[in-house]
């Protein structure tokens, strides 16, 4: 056994690399939905479609609510290790 392994346990770094990737694009394609809901409820709003528009909100303000979720738990994780 060398130093390099005793030193590093490969196991958590794989867990590591993954479970971040995992997250990284996961927050970002939430993010990407709330965009789109707002986008979409805007062009709704204008062309006078106010069912679609309140759909489009609420579907914005679940994935911003989703995003924050994922903030705070992630500085929670932080700043508990």
């Amino acid at each position: 056994m060398s130093l390099a392994t005793a030193i590093v346990d490969g196991h958590a770094l794989l867990e590591l690399v993954y479970v971040s990737l995992l997250a990284g694009v996961g927050v970002c394609v939430v993010y990407a939905v709330a965009v789109v809901g707002i986008t979409r409820a805007q062009e709704a709003r204008r062309a006078s479609r106010h069912r679609s528009a309140a759909l489009y909100a609420l579907l914005a303000a679940v994935a911003l609510g989703a995003c924050g979720w994922a903030i705070v738990t992630g500085i929670s994780i932080m700043a508990t290790k």
